[in-house]
């Protein structure tokens, strides 16, 4: 068969602004032409009848009224009566998440965290211009361009407006260091931070790789096939591929990706739309690095839409054992459209199938988009997210994978094994300290105090010698009281094991990145450890020697 056309695709679960997390999907424009005949009549006579009242509201309204904000807010109660993942994102926050799946952004290359309504660096990024001027793990940046930003009301949006921006130009740092009685000041010029999906690849051991792919951005294939030609060259006989928490992305990247492990001309996933133009099929064209042996893919609630067309893929063609828990269940394809402004709509225009025939997409209500959000809550309390039998499937939804194993539609994709939430450490007392972030800020002073003890040395040796002190986790109970968190033994004691290994791997990514953040936290990661104990299963589902039903 000849190369597929693959149109550029972004397949994504909307979510809240954040540094690493963005909505949308990319169509090509042939896909949209121009329309006739009743409908632009329609759609003509109702531009007019807005463009009207906007225009006797701006003349004659007995008090003064920004257009601008008012016409955001009637797009946004209009698309609210569609389905829950057609979008609109106004110019402001276009400028914050526009880049956030692109292989880099501009900026000054800084992990940062908001500690009581301060700017904290939690590491400069390596190589970037923060680093290069000096910039340390542990700095309070106070002032922008001589403009106070502490205690203001901080947000992450603030921080994006205030230290994005285009490569060249400069911008003036006041910071505050632990231990510098004076403020210091700093002149970083932007620069292009690269921005990469894969957060981690490693080979665990001998045999056995690990991805964990957070995103399927602009490079993200590209990260991917770096990684498996790695592994293949280190002697990789098995895989795990971590889809965990990973919102989705461009489609198109999902397809190559998927392709990279199934052999021969078959079917990956398929777009049905109410315009035939946004009909697809997408097949498996190209030999792929890990074809052969075994692979298990890792997945839970929060692995949506790009993620669930791989998952699907692989598990429809009987080649990956899929384990984890049902994933979010977004099967809507959007194209976002650029308005002139430089706001966005992202528009809803096919459903994606997967090769067996079932949409991934999970029920909703149109106009109701609040209690499609609570889709969570509602599993939580039903007990989906701890038992495999609370997970109900309608049996008219029934399809059957290339080798005749049983799989449902109507939302989702449920894995092979299914591996339940753990709380066993969780704890009010663990919760408090979390959500005021002074885990982090013990840990960015500690990076900052012993970077030049710990980068002489290896990671391995990291991971063999360093052990979190008791005088580290009593400073950090210290600092929780001044913060009026009421100390309790008992939730301590339950949360301690787990906490003590967060702060380890958090000073590994520190000291060595994403690799020694995750090192440290897969050998306590149940999951991952249950999956390092199904590899047998794996291989006699892709030989077609078990047969899985529900």
């Amino acid at each position: 068969m000849g190369e597929k056309r693959y149109f550029q695709l972004l397949v994504r679960m909307p979510l809240l602004i954040s540094l690493a997390a963005c909505a949308g999907v990319f169509i090509g424009a042939k896909m949209f032409g121009n329309q006739s005949g009743k409908l632009a009549g329609d759609v003509s006579t109702n531009a007019i009848k807005l463009r009207e009242i906007l225009s006797h509201i701006n003349k004659y309204y007995v008090d003064s009224a920004n257009i601008e904000e008012l016409t955001d807010h009637a797009i946004k109660h209009m698309l609210e009566h569609l389905d829950p993942h057609t979008t609109y994102i106004s110019a402001k926050d276009m400028k914050v998440i526009g880049h956030q799946l692109k292989s880099h952004f501009e900026g000054i290359g800084v992990q940062f965290v908001i500690l009581r309504d301060t700017l904290q660096v939690e590491f400069p990024i390596a190589g970037g211009p923060a680093e290069a001027v000096g910039i340390r793990a542990g700095d309070k940046i106070v002032c922008v361009n001589g403009k106070c930003i502490a205690g203001i009301g901080l947000t992450n949006r603030m921080i994006y407006e205030k230290l994005l921006g285009k490569k060249g130009t400069k911008v003036h740092l006041t910071v505050v260091r632990k231990g510098v009685k004076d403020t210091l000041s700093f002149v970083v010029v932007r620069d292009k931070i690269p921005q990469y999906s894969l957060e981690t690849a490693y080979m665990i051991d001998d045999k056995t790789g690990y991805m964990r792919l957070t995103r399927f951005g602009e490079t993200a294939y590209e990260e991917v096939k770096q990684a498996l030609e790695k592994f293949t060259a280190q002697g990789m006989e098995q895989l795990i591929f971590d889809l965990r928490g990973n919102t989705g992305g461009y489609m198109d990247r999902a397809v190559k990706i998927a392709d990279e492990f199934i052999s021969g001309d078959k079917l990956l996933v398929y777009t049905k739309g109410r315009n035939s133009l946004h009909n697809e099929k997408f097949y498996s064209i190209h030999p792929g690095l890990f074809e052969k042996g075994s692979l298990i893919v890792l997945v839970n609630e929060e692995s949506a839409s790009a993620s669930e067309i791989v998952a699907g893929a692989l598990q429809d063609n009987d080649r990956a054992l899929i384990v984890g828990r049902r994933t979010f269940g977004k099967g809507l394809v959007q194209r976002p459209i650029p308005l002139a402004d430089g706001s966005e709509l992202r528009l809803t225009i096919s459903r994606y199938y997967t090769p067996s025939g079932r949409c991934i997409q999970k029920p909703y209500q149109e106009g109701k988009p609040d209690k499609y959000a609570q889709d969570y809550a509602q599993r939580l309390a039903h007990g989906d997210l701890f038992v495999a039998d609370s997970n109900q499937f309608d049996e008219t939804l029934k399809y059957k994978t290339l080798r005749g194993r049983i799989v449902y539609g109507g939302g989702g994709i449920m894995p092979d094994v299914f591996v339940p939430v753990d709380t066993s450490y969780q704890s009010p007392y663990l919760n408090s300290i979390l959500n005021s972030n002074l885990h982090r800020e013990l840990v960015s002073e500690f990076v900052a105090s012993h970077q030049a003890e710990w980068k002489k040395k290896s990671l391995f040796t990291f991971l063999e010698q360093f052990q979190v002190s008791d005088k580290m986790l009593q400073s950090l109970i210290r600092a929780a009281e001044k913060e009026k968190i009421k100390f309790d033994a008992q939730q301590w004691q339950k949360s301690k094991g787990y906490l003590t290994t967060l702060l380890k791997a958090m000073i590994a990514r520190g000291f060595y990145g994403e690799e020694g953040f995750y090192r440290v936290m897969n050998q306590q990661d149940k999951m991952l450890q249950k999956a390092l104990s199904l590899f047998e299963m794996a291989q006699k589902i892709e030989k077609g020697e078990i047969s899985m039903t529900r």
